[in-house]
Parts: C-alpha cells; sequence; structure tokens
C-alpha cells in the first residue's frame, strides 16, 4: 500500500513533485515492483486525481472515505481502513513515498526479515553513532568522564517510516482491544541505508533529493573520487 494524500500543509501535493523529471510517487511504486515480493500494490488516496497515476504505472488504485483525508487522521485509522478493504491481504507493508531514495532490493530484506522474525509489526529506523540528547540530558554517553569516540558509543535509532507494515489480523485486533495499532504484537525495528532514510517533506527536502538523484545518475563524480582514494 502506497499512500498518496492529496493535500499536504508544508510541500503542495508532495507526492507529485518533480524529481529528476518524475514524480516523487513513481519511485516508490517503481521501488515496489522491483522488490518482487508483493501480490498487489495500491495506491491508497482520498483523491481521484491519484487514479490516473495509477493507471498511468500500472498499479491498482484505492480511494479511501473523504473522513480519511485529513493531516489530523491518524495512520491506525488509515490502514485500518484499508485492510478492512482488502480482507484477502495476509501482510500489508506500508510504502512510503516520500523515502523515493529507498530502492526495491531494501524492500525485499525488510518483508523478507519480517517474516523471518515472525513479527507483527514492524517499522524502518535510522542508526546514528552520535551523542545524543533528550529534554538536555545524556541518552548515550555520559557527563562526567573524558568524551566518547562516536564509534565507541551505543547507536540511537530514529523512526524513519519509509516502510512499515503489519500482520493484517493482528493488527485488527488490537485495533478493537485496544484503540490502537501501528506499533503492536511482536515488533521489529529495521535499520535502512542513509539514502533510504532521507524524507521529502519540504522544498528543501525536494532540492536536496533532486540534487543527489542527479549526482547519482552522474557517473563522473564518482569516478574522480575513486581515482582520488586510490592514488593515496
Amino acid at each position: 500500500m502506497i499512500p498518496a494524500r492529496a493535500g499536504s500543509t508544508r510541500l503542495r501535493i508532495k507526492n507529485l513533485a518533480l524529481i529528476n523529471g518524475k514524480p516523487m510517487i513513481y519511485y516508490a511504486i517503481q521501488a515496489a515492483k522491483d522488490s518482487g515480493v508483493f501480490d498487489k500494490i495500491v495506491l491508497n488516496s482520498d483523491s481521484q486525481l491519484f487514479s490516473k497515476i495509477a493507471e498511468r504505472y500500472d498499479v491498482d488504485f484505492y480511494q479511501r472515505p473523504e473522513k480519511l483525508g485529513g493531516s489530523d487522521i491518524k495512520s491506525d485509522d488509515v490502514v485500518a481502513d484499508f485492510i478492512r478493504a482488502n480482507p484477502e491481504a495476509d501482510i500489508v507493508a506500508w510504502v512510503n513515498p516520500i523515502a523515493p531514495m529507498q530502492t526495491g532490493e531494501e524492500i525485499r530484506c525488510i518483508i523478507d526479515y519480517f517474516i523471518k522474525e515472525n513479527l507483527n509489526s514492524l517499522v524502518t529506523v535510522n542508526e546514528q553513532q552520535v551523542h545524543c540528547l533528550h529534554n538536555e540530558e545524556p541518552v548515550n554517553f555520559k557527563l562526567n568522564g573524558k568524551f566518547d569516540q562516536t564509534q565507541d558509543l551505543n547507536p540511537i535509532q530514529t523512526m524513519v517510516y519509509s516502510i512499515m507494515m503489519w500482520e493484517t489480523a493482528s493488527f485488527l485486533e488490537a485495533m478493537e482491544t485496544k484503540g490502537h495499532a501501528i506499533l503492536h504484537g511482536k515488533i521489529g525495528y529495521y535499520a535502512i541505508n542513509k539514502l533510504s532514510s532521507i524524507i521529502v517533506k519540504t522544498s528543501l527536502d525536494l532540492k536536496l533529493v533532486n540534487s543527489m538523484m542527479n549526482a547519482l545518475n552522474s557517473d563522473v563524480e564518482n569516478i574522480e573520487y575513486d581515482e582520488l582514494v586510490n592514488d593515496l
């Protein structure tokens, strides 16, 4: 399931913003296809506008109820609605279009991990070995000693949401008994690579990703860097 809400408070219709000449949502669709693990790929939107996108890129389309299109709607309710509309699905993965640099290969690895570990829910994370504070208090280092080298720190994990996924039966059960289910049952946290963890929420994020994709598509800089390293 690829969510595609028409409204956006920070970047208007961001899923259709162009990156390297293609709408951002294209990259999520292509990565989902490249992963080779899904029985069905569905654009889930509150707007018929995305039905045309789904048709163009040869995936299914589901129009969620209008009441689930607002910026204050919780992901739990969007997923529960989608699961109920697709009762044949035993596992649903949320492939986030605002992480356009995530690859099909990585998606496949995440799904394999979910199944191998027999998880009920999963969210992707970014692991960083940096000195971290919460409310100005150390999280992974101490003040009463010499300053730790970053490679000696326990990594912190920040949630990325490029992929979230759930076992559908346990998700609905959690919704009925607890009223929430995004993280329920046996939970997995999968560390993804740095490129995949870049999330587009603002126009600056969009410019950054567009520049990075253009650079990655150019072999010149990479060749010069490799030659420099070899000379050293």
